[in-house]
């Protein structure tokens, strides 16, 4: 029989969802609108989801969709290009003005549906999609919408990790606080932690970064007005600590030790060539056609949108996921850095972002992209920061802050 987590876990689970990760640590309120985006393989936690957002006196707006039946690939190899390229500009509007907050499940009934799919029509049809992104992003700059990613595991899922189930579960179930009693107070102490290192990054003013090591020698400009972000509740689990550099400000090159999973297939041994903030060389052993396909995606695709670290000490997650989500914040002996090209994250911006213009942040170096693709490396690496009058100093070594 397959296993399923205990209606416990699923509790607490959706109460870390709705009651922490949700308004940025604090939870909904009542009357709060809550736009719940599941996959069909979801169906337990999306049920508990529901649940929970009653009990705390939410609205909901359900998109359940089938991922059960082989629908996206269908979708993919037989809509016409005007299906392909379609945006329902009221619909998407609507839900915008309504909803305050999104939870999004992350589930894969069958990991590898969308293997051999054309991937410029996937890009295409996520490109249609842009003024949606902008239209959250505006809302969420100005302090009215939050979000937060969480998965729910299956059987391909873990398949694809080498591992059980059971054994996959028990990850989330670790990564997530979720052996505790109270999951809630154990985030809100890690979220502690990172709000503490983030801050002291913010602090020093960083110019420049130069992360070293065999599978890596990359310099990344941070450019002004710059703040490191994390443990806001946006991503369930998130160790991470995080920021947005000044694209243009990229060189050198950076191998990636971990697979890129997206648009239904996989990506391995991927490696990225920087010059003036722009890939110049991309090449990988599998799906190498994928990789460059994203990367010509719009004219941002290929520029680097963020920056993140994590330290060992704080992420409970040991086991390769075959999850971005998970993956990204893998502890292990080095922790992991993970670099995403395409489009910025503007709550990095050290101002207020509510009154910034899209004019001032393209000037300070933002990126712009339909697209946002983190690709990760658990690798040893130091990274040296270059602080304001040249002065040089390791954050970040032997997989932890030195901060």
């Amino acid at each position: 029989m397959s296993y399923v987590p205990s209606n416990n876990i699923l509790e607490k689970y959706a109460k870390v969802l709705v009651n922490f990760a949700l308004d940025s640590g604090k939870g909904i309120k009542p009357d709060d609108v809550i736009y719940l985006h599941s996959p069909l393989s979801a169906l337990p936690l999306y049920r508990t989801l529901r649940k929970v957002i009653i009990d705390s006196g939410g609205h909901i707006i359900s998109n359940l969709s089938d991922d059960m039946s082989g629908g996206a690939r269908y979708f993919y190899e037989n809509a016409t290009d005007e299906q392909l390229n379609g945006f329902l500009e009221k619909y998407a509007r609507g839900l915008v003005d309504q909803v305050d907050h999104r939870i999004a499940l992350i589930s894969n009934y069958d990991i590898h549906e969308l293997d051999g799919v054309n991937p410029r029509r996937i890009l295409t049809s996520q490109k249609a999609m842009k003024p949606l992104m902008k239209w959250f992003d505006e809302k969420e700059n100005s302090g009215r919408y939050t979000w937060t990613l969480a998965l729910y595991a299956t059987q391909s899922q873990a398949k694809e990790a080498d591992l059980s189930l059971k054994e996959y579960w028990q990850q989330i179930i670790h990564a997530c606080y979720l052996d505790y009693e109270d999951p809630l107070e154990q985030w809100r102490k890690a979220s502690d932690e990172i709000t503490r290192v983030s801050t002291k990054l913010t602090s020093l003013k960083i110019e420049e970064l130069h992360m070293k090591g065999n599978d890596v020698d990359l310099h990344v400009r941070l450019g002004p007005d710059r703040e490191w972000l994390g443990g806001s509740g946006r991503n369930i689990p998130s160790f991470e600590i995080f920021t947005s550099p000044d694209w243009r400000g990229t060189d050198g090159w950076i191998r990636f030790n971990q697979p890129w999973y997206s648009y239904g297939s996989v990506v391995k041994g991927i490696e990225l060539h920087f010059k003036e903030g722009r890939v110049t060389s991309a090449s990988a052993k599998q799906n190498e056609k994928l990789l460059k396909e994203m990367l010509t995606t719009d004219e941002g695709a290929s520029q680097l949108g963020e920056y993140s670290l994590t330290d060992k000490r704080l992420s409970r997650i040991d086991k390769f996921m075959a999850n971005t989500l998970f993956d990204e914040n893998i502890g292990g002996p080095f922790g992991n850095t993970h670099i995403a090209v395409g489009k910025s994250y503007h709550d990095t911006f050290s101002g207020n972002v509510r009154n910034v213009s899209a004019k001032t942040l393209e000037k300070l170096g933002f990126n712009e992209s339909a697209v946002h693709n983190d690709l990760i490396s658990t690798s040893d690496r130091v990274v040296t920061a270059i602080l304001p009058g040249g002065e040089r100093r390791i954050i970040y070594k032997n997989g932890q802050f030195e901060v």
